[in-house]
């Protein structure tokens, strides 16, 4: 299903590129588009993994510089049957996470200094086992290609707002070349919330199901979202096409925003929790050794 889903993505994707491509510069236009496209897509298939994780500076760390992070990873992956992730810090106050990679072979996932600075252990254990959800329903794919694929549409619908239709001396319509250059980027968000609310609760139930605790993602859902509400992520502002792939919205500001949110209403992610923390099918202790790693250092 997911390959499907990948599928359809990077099709609508494609064809938002092709039409661009035809309004600046007729048919000509249209397949440099296309073949600019798929280079993007092959580009993104292996190596938007990499370019996230150097727009966001983000640091591997080991089991010497980030024991505490490094272990709880290690042994959530170890619950969840998946192979070790690459494990990363990324320096910013924000409380906020997110995985990439194209599969669970290839696979990182990422924390901020401000979620480590901010929630106990249980909660980051809750936290890490929905993005290791993520990586075991195989979403950093669709994540990571989505974020390189409408990131670059909205440079090409740039370049046809500021050059205009190459073809307007044959009788283009600079109407419809200012329209799509509009209505493009917004058209690539709503194709990116389209999937991502529902890929989101998916991960939240295979997180609980990874951790056995519903109610630890639950708690840290409701503090991370209050203090992530109030702190700036000016990584994620310069880059808006990659929101989806945090645990919860990094972006500043509201309003309007809130249509095109890239996550479901936190609310209703906690209540579903709840709702599934009566379930006997995932009752039970932790996996084994989660909390048996020392503190040391900053991020412990």
């Amino acid at each position: 299903m997911n390959t499907l889903r990948t599928g359809i993505l990077m099709a609508a994707l494609t064809g938002l590129f092709v039409a661009i491509g035809f309004l600046i510069g007729g048919p000509t236009g249209m397949m440099m588009a296309f073949l600019f496209a798929v280079g993007t897509n092959a580009f993104a298939y292996w190596n938007s993994d990499k370019v996230v994780l150097r727009m966001y500076t983000a640091q591997e760390v080991d089991e010497r510089t980030a024991p505490r992070l490094y272990g709880i990873v290690r042994d959530l992956s170890r619950a969840a049957g998946l192979p070790m992730p690459r494990v990363c810090i990324v320096e910013n106050d924000q409380p906020n996470a997110f995985a990439t990679g194209r599969d669970p072979g290839h696979a990182a996932v990422c924390a901020t200094t401000g979620l480590l600075n901010r929630i106990n252990d249980e909660e980051l254990a809750g936290v890490l086992a929905h993005e290791l959800g993520h990586v075991r329903n195989r979403d950093t794919l669709t994540m990571t290609i989505t974020a390189t694929i409408a990131g670059a549409i909205s440079m090409l619908a740039n370049f046809a707002l500021f050059f205009g239709g190459g073809n307007r001396r044959e009788g283009g319509n600079i109407v419809a070349v200012l329209l799509i250059s509009i209505l493009a980027p917004i058209a690539a968000v709503l194709v990116q919330s389209m999937i991502s609310r529902t890929r989101e609760f998916e991960a939240d139930k295979a997180g609980a199901e990874i951790s056995r605790h519903p109610l630890w993602l639950a708690s840290a859902l409701s503090r991370i979202e209050s203090a992530a509400e109030i702190t700036q992520n000016p990584e994620a502002d310069a880059h808006p096409a990659t929101a989806h792939m945090f645990i919860v919205n990094p972006l500043s500001g509201g309003g309007i925003a809130g249509l095109f949110a890239s996550h479901p209403p936190t609310a209703e992610r906690i209540a579903r929790l709840r709702a599934m923390a009566g379930g006997a099918a995932i009752s039970g202790p932790a996996p084994s050794g989660v909390f048996d790693v020392p503190r040391k250092g900053p991020w412990g």
